[in-house]
């Protein structure tokens, strides 16, 4: 099958379906460990008998959980009860999140974070936000609070620290790239390291002025053979009503530097926020929007 952003929108609803049950159930096996995964679904009774003392909030109680040793038997779970996770007021998320929980453990979870972070889960103006711990338990199977590379052992005086920081061990799947204008003015913005920048697959959550969009080349070798870094396409999406259709963008790493115009007054139209996401990864590189007005 020849891929391109038309074929991509021509994806049946069962495909769909198929695609998005095998993201959930990988996201589950890397949290247990590629050994277990635990599904949750909600059912109509209780499946516990709440203590006395024990606040009711009628769900966590109407939980059932599914355990699998094989990752194979986690898609084909959640691929036959995908309503669950799809439909309009079936609590999809929430299931999701608490079947990573149960995948990963509590034990396991409480390794994971360091003294600093101690919830999944954050209240900003109303809304409930991820935790980058979560986040990287989405992408690594693993929620680690920091994006660097490693664990970090001592602190900038060179001192041990009492509790080292948690980062990122291995390669995932799916990569990650951060920037944000308010921390780049504060000198703020977290250094994402290699593990996060360079996936096995050339796919990328964005976390862009604290909202979350995807960033993908379809050339597989992108990210394997440092020739195809010269001038290639990535495409974006950011899941909002006002982008009608998947920018395309090419990317120029090799016959010039990236300038930025010192025309404009406005700081999005000097250095479009994409763009600069771009740049965190492929430091310079020049990026045309090929007729599309920069936006992210």
């Amino acid at each position: 099958m020849c891929l391109c952003p038309t074929s991509l929108g021509q994806v049946d609803q069962r495909d769909q379906e198929k695609a998005l049950a095998a993201a959930l159930s990988d996201s589950l096996w890397l949290a247990g460990q590629e050994e277990r995964a635990t599904v949750t679904l909600v059912t109509e009774d209780y499946c516990i008998t709440p203590r006395l003392d024990y606040k009711l909030d009628n769900f966590t109680e109407k939980l059932q959980l599914f355990t699998f040793d094989k990752k194979d038997d986690v898609w084909k779970f959640i691929l036959d009860h995908i309503q669950c996770f799809k439909e309009e007021g079936s609590h999809g998320v929430i299931l999701f999140l608490y079947s990573l929980i149960c995948s990963r453990t509590v034990d396991r979870l409480m390794d994971d974070l360091d003294s600093n972070t101690s919830h999944l889960l954050h209240l900003s103006l109303g809304n409930f936000v991820c935790q980058q711990a979560l986040l990287n338990l989405l992408l690594t199977g693993r929620a680690s609070p920091h994006v660097f590379n490693g664990t970090l052992q001592f602190g900038e005086d060179g001192q041990p620290l009492e509790h080292p920081l948690q980062g990122v061990l291995s390669r995932s799947d799916v990569g990650y790239l951060h920037w944000s204008r308010e921390q780049m003015d504060r000198g703020g913005l977290p250094q994402v390291g290699s593990m996060l920048k360079t996936p096995r697959f050339p796919v990328w959550v964005c976390c862009i002025n604290s909202s979350y969009s995807v960033l993908f080349s379809l050339n597989r070798s992108l990210l394997s053979d440092w020739r195809m870094e010269h001038q290639f396409k990535l495409f974006y999406f950011n899941g909002q009503n006002c982008q009608r259709a998947t920018a395309q963008l090419t990317v120029d790493t090799h016959s010039h530097h990236w300038e930025a115009l010192s025309t404009e007054a406005d700081p999005e139209k000097r250095f479009p926020s994409l763009e600069m996401t771009i740049r965190t990864k492929w430091d310079g590189a020049a990026i045309d929007w090929n007729g599309t007005d920069p936006f992210y």
